[in-house]
């Protein structure tokens, strides 16, 4: 069995364990009124994105996410929070460094023995949800729930969802579409552009991601009977119904919107799996993209 599916088979523990420690408020944490920036690349950066919409919406300060190779020279925060399950990134390496001394910054990783231990003034270690399989699932959702914890937005429901996300058979319609778009709206548009890279990865499928209201302005051109549309959260009023028309499989997401991406994780490796291809090991990819220096 690849690794992938007990990974994303563990999930609700680790969310679980991921509260338990936000609770216990690690030092580093932004402060309600700080102006903060969460920088990541990958799929890192879409958990960010996701965070950065959540504190932001909870009226707890502006929040700005960026990948790390794009984080703005010059503009003020009060802190930087990195994401990095390798902790050996090199972008996220090279900005730590360049912000060090001018801002406080604090880092999630999986693996406190890489080089982000000592490039950021705080870490938060959740090493007990790394990974052997290339593709990020549970250390991405953990380090989401733990940020969720810390703004009081996680509570055991969204558990006992993930648990059904697991349980339930997933449609045997969407084994058979030939492309997938995913669709969000506030703190669940990083989710969306997730779930699509994780269709990508594992299975190499073609997957597209936007906010909900701009697929009405062009993308859904691409809507056809060998396509599915899958919302993860509410859907604007009658998006349903113009997908409908267009003969393409809808996908209401009904649980909450990161158990949902669970459902899509469980998509992406089952739809590697009927290629014959290997989830754990995707063509062109490795665990930390570390660049060589000049």
């Amino acid at each position: 069995m690849p690794h992938i599916d007990a990974e994303i088979a563990s999930q609700p523990h680790c969310w679980n364990r991921a509260a338990a420690l936000a609770a216990t408020r690690p030092d580093g944490l932004p402060r309600p009124g700080e102006r903060v920036a969460v920088a990541g690349c990958g799929t890192s950066l879409y958990m960010a994105q996701a965070y950065a919409a959540l504190r932001e919406g909870a009226g707890l300060g502006e929040t700005d996410a960026f990948p790390a190779s794009e984080f703005p020279t010059g503009r003020r925060y009060d802190r930087v929070v990195a994401l990095t399950r390798s902790g050996t990134t090199t972008e996220v390496l090279t900005l730590l460094a360049r912000l060090g001394g001018t801002v406080p910054t604090l880092a999630l990783t999986a693996d406190p023995d890489t080089p982000v231990a000592t490039a950021a003034n705080h870490l938060v270690v959740l090493d007990f949800a790394d990974e052997r399989s290339v593709v990020q699932t549970r250390f991405a959702t953990t380090a989401l729930t733990f940020l969720r914890a810390t703004l009081g937005l996680h509570t055991a429901g969204i558990e006992a969802d993930a648990r059904r996300a697991l349980a339930e058979d997933l449609a045997p319609a969407l084994l058979k579409c030939a492309q997938f778009t995913f669709l969000g709206q506030g703190w669940t548009v990083g989710l969306a552009h997730e779930a699509a890279l994780k269709m990508r990865e594992a299975a190499r499928a073609w997957t597209e991601s936007y906010p909900a209201m701009e697929y009405r302005h062009g993308p859904i051109s691409i809507a056809a009977p060998t396509t599915a549309t899958w919302s993860l959260g509410p859907a604007p009023q009658g998006l349903d119904e113009d997908v409908a028309a267009t003969g393409a499989l809808w996908i209401a997401g009904t649980l909450d919107p990161l158990a949902e991406l669970v459902r899509v994780q469980r998509l992406a490796a089952a739809l590697a799996t009927s290629l014959g291809l290997d989830p754990d090991e995707p063509r062109n990819l490795t665990r930390s993209v570390v660049l060589a220096e000049d």
